[in-house]
């Protein structure tokens, strides 16, 4: 019994860690795998270009930002993606190495084409990951027509 709790605990810090507890691939949804620029980023100001004035956050043209909220809007956390979303949809769902699962919630200025950004706690976890070619797992939900 004692053995059995470690494990569980274990595997639930493992798949917090990773980024992919609560992120699968959507039912219906097509596997292929392609080979991606991959950065980091955080929610701070070099990251995500935005800066204070007269208390207030703005972004470079100087409209009010809203940290930590996505374009999609939702909260970024660990598992949050930026991405080219004419080529990766809001809600593709991604795995990967050394990440996990993540789902693309996100876009960036500078993220176009096979390029994808990916969301870190810390500024300093999003240096430490720098910029990796990797082959990763796409699932792209199916767009269904009505009748």
């Amino acid at each position: 019994m004692v053995r059995y709790c470690l494990w569980t605990l274990l595997v639930g810090i493992a798949l917090l860690q990773c980024g992919c507890a609560g992120i699968r691939p959507p039912p219906g949804a097509v596997m292929t795998k392609r080979t991606l620029l991959t950065t980091g980023y955080c929610g701070c100001g070099k990251c995500c270009d935005w800066q204070r004035k007269n208390g207030h956050i703005v972004d470079r043209a100087g409209r009010p930002k809203h940290v930590g909220i996505t374009a999609s809007g939702s909260h970024a956390s660990r598992g949050t993606i930026a991405a080219d979303t004419r080529v990766y949809p809001f809600g593709t769902v991604m795995e990967i190495p050394g990440y996990g699962y993540g789902r693309v919630e996100d876009r960036g200025g500078a993220i176009k084409g096979d390029h994808v950004d990916l969301y870190f706690g810390s500024h300093k976890e999003a240096l430490r990951w720098g910029k990796q070619l990797l082959r990763v797992k796409i699932w792209i939900k199916r767009m269904t027509t009505r009748r």
